[in-house]
């Protein structure tokens, strides 16, 4: 059988290691699929849903906050800032934190606010939740 190698790293966890059949990755312009012999490539992605079809036929979502990816000789290193399944999001919590950052950023003509990180912190809520309603 054709598979690959999968090893996502986050900054507190190695939070998945095995053999896939694919991964799709929500690039920096556009998601890509990750198969059996894909060319070498060196990559950011942006906060998404990494796809992972495992040598079952099952499909695995999971939300991510953006990161790096290398792929090379059938073997891919996921560098996630952040990598959560379904089961780990709290809806709730992923609710109050798209809020937060929505009240953040109708403040905009404040000087105290971090704009861009009130839009990436909006941007992963949104996210979180839209991976939940696709459970």
């Amino acid at each position: 059988m054709k598979q690959l190698h999968l090893e996502v790293i986050t900054p507190s966890k190695a939070a998945f290691k095995g053999e896939v059949e694919s991964v799709t990755i929500p690039g920096t312009l556009g998601s890509f699929q990750i198969l059996y012999n894909h060319a070498p490539i060196l990559s950011t992605f942006e906060i998404g849903i990494i796809k992972i079809a495992d040598l079952d036929g099952g499909i695995k979502l999971f939300a991510t906050g953006g990161g790096t990816v290398e792929v090379l000789n059938n073997n891919i290193i996921v560098l996630a800032e952040s990598f959560e399944s379904p089961e780990q999001i709290v809806l709730e919590r992923a609710k109050s934190a798209e809020q937060r950052a929505k009240e953040r950023l109708s403040q905009k003509n404040k000087h105290d606010i971090d704009i861009a990180r009130a839009e990436s912190s909006l941007k992963r809520a949104i996210n979180r939740i839209k991976l939940i309603n696709k459970k």
